[in-house]
């Protein structure tokens, strides 16, 4: 079983979407009983007492629009132990990377990338909660899931 991690600032935006999205493909192709498919942050910004907040609005929306329920999800942190759970951990911008590395002590065994890398143009996914730009990070994670599934699947 491959086991995925996408990463993102706070959880709550963009890694949560890939997660989803990525789910999808996986049901789309009928392959999810190979693969474990999370998501988390690189910050504490959006844990508070130990409570994680919910996928943030115009991210539910999108998703819910798609027939996606992301209703149960909470914004967890990324932690040291998570190196040896994982296979991959994918990010979203050149921050993600470089906070990874430095949650993990380093990425020894090659598992951090980011998800514009999977594309024919690789590009950091921008943060929507700064730009607003929802539709734009939707399709730039679309577009990475397609080509990291085309990786994967022969895996």
């Amino acid at each position: 079983m491959q086991k995925i991690c996408f990463v993102c600032h706070g959880n709550i935006c963009r890694s949560p979407m890939a997660e989803y999205l990525f789910k999808r493909i996986l049901e789309e192709n009928g392959r999810t009983e190979d693969f474990q498919v999370s998501s988390k942050a690189t910050s504490s910004e959006e844990i508070y007492h130990g409570q994680g907040n919910p996928v943030y609005p115009p991210v539910r929306e999108i998703l819910e629009e798609l027939g996606i329920d992301c209703s149960k999800k909470r914004a967890c942190q990324l932690q040291k132990e998570d190196y040896e759970k994982y296979d991959y951990f994918i990010g979203m911008d050149e921050r993600n990377r470089e906070n990874m590395k430095r949650i993990f002590g380093g990425d020894s065994k090659r598992k951090v990338s980011l998800l514009g890398d999977y594309t024919d143009h690789p590009h950091p996914i921008a943060d929507p909660w700064y730009s607003g730009e929802f539709q734009a990070c939707y399709e730039d994670i679309v577009e990475g899931c397609e080509g990291f599934w085309k990786k994967v699947k022969m895996e």
